[in-house]
């Protein structure tokens, strides 16, 4: 059983744990323990062999594909599921030495610190199965091949005729829900202005709740973005992004979505740790980021927007969409 019961991103990478665990021990039964928010994620991964929710593992006694479950690894780390785990007799409890409660609740324990480490979250992650005896070091370009993410639901006919075969189609998610630096409402305006739309289907995507902040962005683009903020559930955005070609978006969910599912996920990050992209980088075969080349840390501590976000260029990340369309479109003509 893997427990990360966070959010989107943290849990997409935390997908390729239990794609390495496949490929050391083919006939393995994993469970993924979440949310039922991030459920649609885990299902859509064909290495995870049954979901276990967050509320059933604390309140019933807990079965991984009908079987009472043999290892835990506390990938999110939290004090309630570590005792639970203790409770319930799970034989096998995988924990990290910086948190002072696995020290009595997990049977092995793994010295990781990941505030100060040099190493991507999704490494990181990868390093709680030492006590497993898998105990290589895993590059990013092998973890972005192991998202799974090959269990996408049919998109519905009323969001897949929104696409548009002869553009190249991108959606720009400019909220974060608050769980990140944001690269600005007016620069993703002069993003969309400099875009061409003969050859780009603009789509602009975020939360229900979110959608009123984006109003003003609507009222400037007009007809030449789609507003579809809100108006599908997690398994259909999936399967929309899979649908798309390109993604634009500060680091979020739906960034690691499209990276993981292949897609231009373009990223737009702080140079601040440990929320900057050496941690937190969209992995995939088409994954970028951007970030201004300095350390700062001036609104940590703070409310106030982060300015070394705002000012990464939009016609640098235009330039990224100019090469990544145009070789979109050589290889539709070839």
């Amino acid at each position: 059983m893997i427990s990360r019961t966070d959010s989107i991103g943290d849990t997409i990478l935390t997908l390729p744990v239990a794609g390495v665990l496949k490929k050391y021990f083919p006939g393995i039964k994993i469970g993924f323990m979440g949310n039922a928010y991030t459920r649609p994620v885990i299902e859509a991964c064909q290495w995870i062999d049954d979901f276990i929710d967050v509320r059933d593992f604390m309140d019933r006694s807990p079965t991984l594909c009908g079987q009472p479950p043999e290892a835990i690894v506390h990938v999110f780390p939290v004090a309630a599921i570590a005792r639970r785990a203790r409770t319930i007799g799970i034989p096998i409890r995988i924990g990290t030495t910086n948190r002072l409660y696995h020290w009595t609740t997990c049977t092995e324990l793994v010295a990781l610190g990941r505030r100060n480490s040099e190493l991507h979250e999704s490494q990181l992650n990868v390093k709680l199965l030492g006590p497993l005896d898998i105990t290589r070091d895993f590059s990013l370009e092998e973890l972005g091949t192991l998202f799974g993410l090959t269990r996408t639901q049919p998109l519905p006919q009323l969001f897949a005729g929104l696409i548009r075969p002869d553009k190249y189609n991108l959606i720009l998610h400019p909220r974060s829900q608050g769980s990140a630096r944001e690269w600005g409402l007016p620069n993703f305006l002069t993003l969309i202005r400099l875009l061409d739309k003969d050859r780009y289907r603009i789509f602009i995507s975020g939360t229900k709740k979110e959608r009123p902040s984006l109003q003003p962005l609507f009222d400037e683009t007009g007809d030449s973005v789609t507003d579809i903020t809100g108006q599908m559930n997690l398994h259909e955005f999936i399967s929309f992004i899979g649908a798309c070609d390109g993604l634009v978006a500060n680091s979020t969910g739906p960034l690691h979505i499209a990276a993981a599912l292949g897609r231009d996920a373009i990223g737009i990050y702080p140079p601040m740790r440990p929320i900057h992209p050496g941690r937190w980088a969209p992995l995939g075969p088409k994954a970028r980021t951007f970030v201004l080349d300095k350390d700062c840390s001036a609104c940590r501590d703070t409310r106030i927007p982060c300015q070394c976000i705002k000012d990464v260029n939009p016609l640098l990340i235009l330039e990224a969409l100019e090469r990544a369309s145009s070789f979109a479109q050589k290889t539709i003509i070839e």
